[in-house]
């Protein structure tokens, strides 16, 4: 699969090694033009491409957007129209700016940003480190490092389980983008080293079942 990833930080280059390496075409890209990831692209290796933010969306038949929240119309929206996009951001008003969500779960307001798109929230609740040294695709899949999301869309959120288990780790479903509330900053799920077993315990607790 062709996969565009729109940022280069920490997320962003933990899951263009790890996409690279299970055997996709990846794309990086950032704010400041491909130039700048020359050396990122060749030390990932793997074929991995530099790219504008709106060639790597074009690019990619499956987007992740890792920039920060606060430069969410940065996004370009035409461009991953019909499109799976993972949306791994999180809001924070002390670094993003006081934004007003409308009452909107922050993926909810992102889908808004991409009405064409088929928004799914993942990779979220984990840190760069441990995406980088936490996966192992050994491990039966409720021993696995859980990875929370969240959608709308069946179809996308099947494609997205996949791809988190091709890299070693476990999907645990929270629901729709308006559930996704239960994997934000501040939550219990948001974060802590989890089993898929032990996130969806969790997660039942949250959701009262």
């Amino acid at each position: 699969m062709k996969i565009g990833i729109l940022g280069a930080g920490h997320i962003g280059k933990a899951l263009a090694r790890l996409l690279a390496e299970a055997g996709h075409e990846v794309g990086v890209s950032n704010s400041r033009g491909p130039d700048t990831l020359r050396d990122l692209a060749h030390e990932i290796g793997h074929g991995v491409k530099a790219f504008s933010n709106e060639d790597a969306a074009r690019f990619g038949e499956l987007v992740i957007e890792t920039i920060p929240f606060g430069r969410y119309m940065d996004m370009p929206a035409v461009q991953v129209e019909g499109k799976i996009v993972i949306d791994t951001a999180n809001y924070y008003p002390e670094r993003d700016g006081q934004i007003d969500l409308g009452g909107l779960s922050e993926s909810a307001f992102i889908a808004r940003h991409l009405p064409k798109a088929r928004v799914v929230k993942a990779f979220n609740t984990i840190s760069a480190q441990h995406l980088e040294t936490l996966g192992d695709v050994g491990k039966p899949l409720d021993e696995r490092r859980a990875i929370f999301i969240a959608g709308d869309d069946t179809e996308a959120k099947a494609i997205v389980t996949a791809l988190i288990e091709e890299i070693g780790f476990a999907a645990v479903d929270t629901g729709s983008l308006d559930d996704s509330r239960v994997q934000q900053p501040g939550t219990a799920i948001y974060g802590p080293d989890l089993t898929a077993t032990q996130a969806r315990e969790e997660l039942h607790k949250l959701q009262g079942k």
